[in-house]
């Protein structure tokens, strides 16, 4: 089936009962079982949710992966792919990756024997270089948060493989409308579900989408097991999000990148951070590997002065953490979403004080430029 039609019906056909086009909300704990041994395939809601494993077929179906497995946050998500290593197990990871996965592995796993080397993942021969006989996983992003460093998922599928490692992808920004890693190479694909795949700002998930049948088996063992699962609630309005996936990535894309040039041609800020650009270095590589460039910029404004100016300043673009919604935000990753990331690292990235990020949402285009116009005159 086609990317749009999966994404309407995977995973949710009409209810059998009543016929419902619309998957229902399981809202229970427990399920009746008919005697000693013997139920309908649902014990417990933290193991078995009906509404919970529509999403999982529904996102595993769109990233052409094997099995889905959904968690309460992104950060859920992640942390269960590292239930799949062990004491004294290196991890090689992407130098530029969100702040929140820098925090979990710097400030909590390494105090249960993992290591970890970060490393700009779009120079394969340092990648390559960071890996130990010790290293059993390989985290990547591409484009990266907020940097937008493009890596080589193929090449970099065949290092995870030739070195006995798991290659995982975090495809938040890109969505598998506009990428799919797995059909590239990967062995897992994590999404927080609480951006694009819901796209409406109202609820907070995860997903692992696995290709890998060991892998699967334990993260299943994991998801029962550590019980961070999200409610079937935000499984529903994940699901109903996903709907319309295919049509809210369009006209990210399309009014990010005109934005994108705009911004490229404003002489009060120093540089423009964006893969659908053509000077950006990571341009072609991405175009080979993905469909789109996404709704996601970021922009130099010189000092943390300039871009708190910047971001007092704009209206329609809302100063928030988060991302992939409807509504356009703004943020300032060195203070809000890369605040645990120690400055010195942050700035070798190019994630500076004077760094400014905006999710382009799907307000109409004339309405967002003039904003940032405003906003610009204020520098």
């Amino acid at each position: 089936m086609g990317f749009s039609t999966d994404a309407v019906h995977a995973g949710q056909e009409p209810d059998p009962v009543t016929g419902s086009v619309t998957v229902p909300i399981y809202q229970t704990s427990t399920y009746v079982q008919e005697e000693l041994g013997k139920h309908k395939g649902f014990e417990y809601a933290r193991t078995q949710n009906p509404t919970r494993f529509a999403l999982e077929k529904n996102v595993a179906t769109l990233e052409r992966g094997a099995r889905g497995f959904a968690f309460a946050s992104g950060m859920a998500a992640i942390t269960a792919v590292t239930y799949l290593l062990k004491s004294g197990d290196h991890v090689v990871a992407s130098n530029n990756m969100y702040g929140g996965t820098y925090r979990l592995f710097e400030k909590v796993l390494t105090s249960y024997g993992l290591s970890f080397t970060y490393v700009n993942t779009g120079d394969l021969k340092a990648t390559e270089a960071a890996f130990r006989p010790t290293t059993r996983m390989l985290f990547v992003e591409t484009p990266t948060n907020p940097s937008m460093i493009v890596s080589d998922l193929r090449a970099l599928a065949e290092l995870a493989r030739s070195r006995n490692a798991l290659l995982v992808v975090d495809n938040t920004f890109m969505t598998p409308y506009f990428q799919r890693p797995i059909e590239l190479g990967a062995h897992l694909v994590v999404h927080s579900t609480t951006k694009y795949l819901n796209g409406h700002s109202d609820m907070v998930g995860g997903i692992v989408i696995s290709s890998d049948p060991a892998a699967s088996e334990r993260l299943q063992f994991v998801q029962n097991a550590a019980g961070a699962v999200p409610g079937p609630f935000d499984c529903w309005l994940c699901l109903r999000g996903i709907k319309t996936l295919a049509l809210r990535m369009e006209r990210h894309n399309q009014s990010a990148l005109a934005i994108a040039e705009w911004l490229a041609g404003q002489s009060k800020l120093k540089k423009v951070f964006y893969p659908g650009l053509k000077n950006h270095p990571g341009h072609e590589l991405h175009k080979r590997q993905a469909s789109g460039f996404g709704g996601m910029i970021a922009f130099e404004t010189g000092s943390i002065e300039r871009g708190a100016a910047f971001l007092r300043a704009t209206r329609l673009f809302a100063l928030a953490e988060s991302l992939g919604g409807v509504e356009s935000l703004i943020s300032h990753p060195a203070t809000m979403t890369h605040a645990s990331v120690p400055k010195s690292e942050r700035e070798s990235v190019g994630l500076t004080d004077g760094l400014v990020r905006i999710s382009v949402g799907i307000e109409d285009l004339d309405d967002l430029i003039r904003d940032l116009e405003g906003a610009l005159a204020a520098l």
